[in-house]
């Protein structure tokens, strides 16, 4: 038992029941399918990219570009299709080996130059937000791209990113699917193989780990590559689910990542959390961004539960570990 509540998933797993009795009893909506299906929704984005934060959190480091890498990528496909007129499909395929090598980038010059990730990411965050507003309005002469759906082949693509469907009269989206299995990918990878391992190994103790020859390099690029694939995909649900896309897309919403990660258990230290804590992080932000609406509430006090509830998962995370390492 002792062991089960020193889990890094735990606190997120109890208070995301918490959350859900608490909006329950506030809302008739919330629970209802209809209901479930607008907080699925916003959860599944928010964590698709809070697992792949997650992972790199784990690893010892952060990524400030995991919000605007969403955004950039929607707009190269949208760039690309409506005012080239490139295949949609080898427009997105474009998109993501763009997102990868950013990601390659960041990791490449994290290790190279031996700054904080924070500095490096920052950077990149910066020169993709000027991209997205400058590059993208000297093109096309905007800062917003519309008529994807005149696209050649975008109903082929459009279900496997945007698709949604409905059951007992909920509208649920193929987000969802996408958040479950990248989930379940990550909680495969870090506890079932010897990535997992290395990951763990580097976030928790760098110097000793290459010494013992892990893959230090290989194992960090890795992971910036990881979470800008998950920008990547996470941009293409957001084009394909609307048709249209801003520049601003995505901008600020790295920090509610880490947030969600931090709920779900990961240290700032590193070397210590869980992709299942990390979705359940977001499943929690989803629901209490719907419940406040539900509940007919000044959504202005989301920001102050966001800041209430990092502070509290900070303290708790530091208390499991320090329990944890009381009992060994």
């Amino acid at each position: 038992m002792s062991r089960l509540l020193t889990r890094p998933e735990m606190g997120a797993a109890v208070a995301a029941i918490a959350v859900m009795i608490f909006f329950s009893l506030n809302s008739d909506r919330f629970l209802t399918t209809a209901g479930a299906g607008v907080w699925l929704e916003s959860a599944s984005t928010f964590g698709i990219m809070a697992v792949a934060v997650a992972l790199l959190m784990i690893g010892g480091e952060f990524d400030l570009s995991a919000g605007v890498m969403t955004g950039f990528t929607a707009l190269v496909v949208g760039i690309l299709t409506t005012n080239y007129g490139l295949n949609i499909w080898a427009a997105v395929l474009i998109a993501l080996l763009l997102a990868l090598a950013v990601g390659a980038f960041n990791g490449y010059m994290v290790m190279r130059t031996g700054l904080p990730s924070f500095i490096i990411t920052l950077g990149t965050f910066f020169i993709l937000q000027g991209i997205d507003l400058a590059v993208t309005k000297l093109i096309i002469g905007q800062v917003t791209i519309q008529g994807m759906t005149d696209v050649p082949f975008y109903d082929s693509i459009q279900p496997v990113f945007g698709a949604s469907f409905t059951i007992a009269g909920g509208t649920f989206y193929v987000s969802v699917l996408w958040w479950l299995a990248v989930t379940a990918i990550a909680t495969w990878v870090l506890l079932r193989t010897k990535a997992g391992n290395w990951i763990f190994a580097v976030g928790g103790a760098q110097q000793s780990a290459r010494q013992v020859g892990v893959p230090v390099l290989k194992t960090k690029i890795g992971l910036f590559m990881t979470t800008a694939a998950a920008g990547w995909l996470v941009g293409m649900i957001s084009l394909f689910r609307t048709s249209t896309v801003q520049a601003n897309t995505g901008v600020g919403q790295e920090f509610i990542y880490i947030i969600c990660a931090v709920v779900g258990g990961c240290l700032l230290t590193g070397g210590y959390g869980s992709a299942i804590g990390a979705a359940l992080g977001a499943l929690i932000y989803g629901m209490t961004f719907q419940g406040i609406t539900f509940a007919q509430w000044d959504t202005n006090w989301l920001r102050t539960f966001l800041g209430a509830m990092l502070l509290a998962a900070v303290l708790l995370n530091n208390w499991v570990r320090t329990r944890a390492e009381t009992s060994r």
